[in-house]
């Protein structure tokens, strides 16, 4: 099944659709808090925070490794990227996503999802250098992913790229930072 988007034939617009048709009531309050949490990268930054506080040395330098790769993704992904694609949002009232789930839509264009790549670069980033951080991290960011298409904000092709994005700039960040540790000299 596919759906007509301003004339165009969309996978991701029947993907949208079919999520957002989905009856899902005990998820849409908790994944509408998660999303917003995840503005302006709050949750990935009280994370970093407590690793920097008790994580001891592994855990500060993860949290800056991280922290690195949320600026430098917000560099590349939320400012050129969402300029050169100009997809503009979904119209959660015309496909009716519930009005329960909804957060406030952004002004900024829609691809690629901008909480997406944080999350993955945030999660990317640590888990170079604290490994077992990666499988809980990656799962929370994979959560706020979705909870972009849940709430409305995103098609699932944005948050798909955004996660993409994400990974790949927080594996270079991780690489960079082990580059660094190593040159260091130690005390």
């Amino acid at each position: 099944i596919t759906y007509r988007v301003k004339g165009h034939v969309s996978v991701d617009a029947a993907a949208y659709r079919a999520i957002a048709e989905t009856p899902m009531p005990t998820l849409d309050e908790p994944l509408r808090q998660l999303s917003e949490l995840a503005d302006n990268s709050k949750l990935w930054l009280v994370i970093a925070g407590g690793l920097f506080v008790l994580g001891g040395r592994t855990g500060r330098r993860a949290a800056l490794t991280g922290a690195a790769a949320i600026a430098i993704n917000s560099a590349i992904g939320n400012l050129p990227m969402k300029f050169a694609g100009r997809r503009e949002r979904p119209d959660r009232g015309g496909i009716g996503v519930p009005k329960r789930r909804g957060v406030e839509m952004p002004a900024s264009t829609s691809f690629p999802s901008g909480h997406s790549a944080s999350g993955f670069a945030f999660a990317s980033a640590v888990a170079g250098t604290l490994p077992i951080a990666a499988l809980p991290l990656r799962g929370l960011a994979a959560a706020v992913a979705y909870s972009r298409v849940h709430t409305g904000v995103h098609y699932p092709g944005d948050v798909v790229v955004g996660s993409l994005i994400g990974v790949t700039v927080g594996e270079a960040t991780a690489l960079i930072a082990r580059g660094i540790h190593r040159r260091r000299p130690r005390a």
